[in-house]
Parts: structure tokens; sequence; C-alpha cells
């Protein structure tokens, strides 16, 4: 009786009644389909820049074959978001699906960001401006030193370091990296010169030769020592023209000597100076003090 009626109660009559059994099933890579308008990109993911040419490629494909990887979602309410493959959803959705196959996780927001910046450093799909902001985030929200974020990422620490050093960039080459137009080598040679507009123009100069990273890095190098040799220069100028001629003063200084019959000394300081004129008697300064009147 008892096998009986645990039989008409379904497979569920089978099962535990907890949630243990609920939370291995939620941790298989079972796959959904899942409607594509309930489905919405992360603001928090790295990838920010998307190559419009690569979706519509990518759509043709999905077209005669359909979706081959699923997307990696996150269950919001009665909505989704998506922790990896917005390529894949934005390509579905320019192909014109319905649905798309998803596995749903129960990640929080740093599980959320370290499996979206690991899935798209496995696909080469970031830019490097995209994989430093990361980093930063990590950095910044998380309170992971770069080690700890190297061993997160399968990166050397020294590769996060440099990574994160392109943060330092004026925001006019960062664009150039963002557009491909120059890459993550030539803007380390790039972060030499500290001055923004001179590294802008470093910049489109690399760009408009067309030179390769150890071109650049040559470049650069002559480019910052006639930098410093310009700046030398200048402060040199600048130190002749304000610093005191003293061969004018001790000229002047020997007129007065001729004219008063004693020693005459001139100091010159910054903003002002002073005539020392010596006497040896008081009848000497008596002689003095008379010709002063007679001035």
């Amino acid at each position: 009786m008892n096998r009986k009626k645990g039989l008409g109660k379904g497979l569920g009559a089978l099962l535990p009644e907890n949630d243990v059994f609920e939370r291995e099933m939620e941790n298989l890579n079972i796959v959904s389909e899942v409607d594509i308008n309930k489905i919405e990109p992360n603001e928090n993911q790295p990838r920010k820049v998307f190559d419009n040419d690569k979706i519509v490629e990518l759509a043709q494909s999905i077209k005669e074959i359909g979706v081959v990887q699923p997307i990696i979602v996150n269950k919001t309410g009665d909505f989704f978001k998506i922790v990896a493959g917005e390529r894949r959803w934005r390509a579905a959705r320019e192909a014109g699906l319905k649905t798309i196959p998803v596995i749903i996780r129960d990640y929080d927001e740093l599980s959320a960001l370290e499996a979206s910046l690991i899935e798209n450093i496995q696909r080469e799909n970031l830019n490097p401006l995209e994989e430093a902001f990361t980093y930063k985030r990590f950095y910044d929200d998380f309170n992971f030193n770069q080690e700890t974020i190297a061993k997160k990422v399968g990166k050397s620490r020294t590769a996060v370091t440099n990574s994160m050093r392109l943060l330092n960039l004026d925001k006019r080459v960062q664009n150039f990296l963002k557009e491909n137009k120059l890459s993550s080598g030539h803007a380390r040679a790039l972060l030499s010169i500290s001055d923004n507009d001179l590294q802008f123009e470093a910049a489109e100069k690399v760009i408009e030769e067309n030179l390769s990273v150890r071109m650049t890095e040559d470049f650069v190098k002559n480019f910052v020592e006639n930098i410093e040799k310009q700046k030398s220069e200048n402060e040199n100028e600048i130190v002749k023209k304000t610093q005191p001629n003293f061969e004018v003063y001790n000229q002047i200084a020997k007129s007065l000597n001729d004219i008063l019959g004693t020693k005459v000394t001139i100091k010159n300081g910054k903003n002002k100076g002073k005539i020392e004129i010596e006497y040896y008697s008081d009848e000497e300064l008596d002689r003095l003090v008379c010709m002063f009147k007679k001035i």
C-alpha cells in the first residue's frame, strides 16, 4: 500500500524533502531555454565594446546552426542578468531568436565579475583597457591586491601591474587603445611621457607612422630625451635672465671707488641690493660726508 501510494505521488515522492538536492542540482550545468526578452545585459561586466560586424557574422552562424554554447545568467526576479555570453545574446537577438539556451547560476556580485572576466580573458574578447578597468574594480571594490588578482585570472603579477598602469594614460590615448589603433605594448611605451598633451602628440605620431612596439620604444626614448634637453635649455635661459650681471656691478663699484677714493662694494639680492662704502678714520668719514653734501 505504501509503495503504491508513493508511486502515485510521482518522482517527487522519491526525492528527499530538503534543500540539499536542490542545491546539488543548481550546481550542475543544466541548460534551460529562456525568453530572450527576459534577459538583460550586466552594466558591470568587463566588456564594453562590441564589434557590430562580428555580431552580424555570429548572427548568421546562429541562423544556420543555433547557439552552440549556452550563456550564463543570474536570475533576478522574473528576469535574468547576463554573467557571461553577452556577445552571443546580442547575436541571437540579431538572428531573430525568441529563446536562448542558458545556464542559471546564483552568483553574488564578486563571483559574477570573476566569471565574466575569466570567460572574456580566455576568449581574448577584452581590449586592454577593459581588462585594466576590471582589475582596478577588483582592487578598489573588493580590496584584492595585485597578487590575488593575478592568481584568480591565471596571469603573473607583473602582467596585472602593467595592465593597471594603462589607466594612467591620457584619456585620448586610452581611446586609441579602445579603438585598437594602439596595442598595450605601444601604450606602455608611451607611459614614459608624463605630460598628457605631449603623450597624445607622440601617440598620434606612432599611429601616423605605423610604428612597431620596438620602434615606438626607441621613438619615445628620443622624444623624452629631447623634452628633457629642451627643458634644461629653457631653465638655463631663465637663470641667465634672472641671474645678476656681476661684471656690470663690479664696473660700477670700481667707478664709485675712483670717485670717492675708497673701497666700494655692491651687493645684489633677489629684489634689493646695497652699496657699502668703507672708511678708515673719522677724518675720512668727514671727507666723504662733505663730498655727498656737494652732490
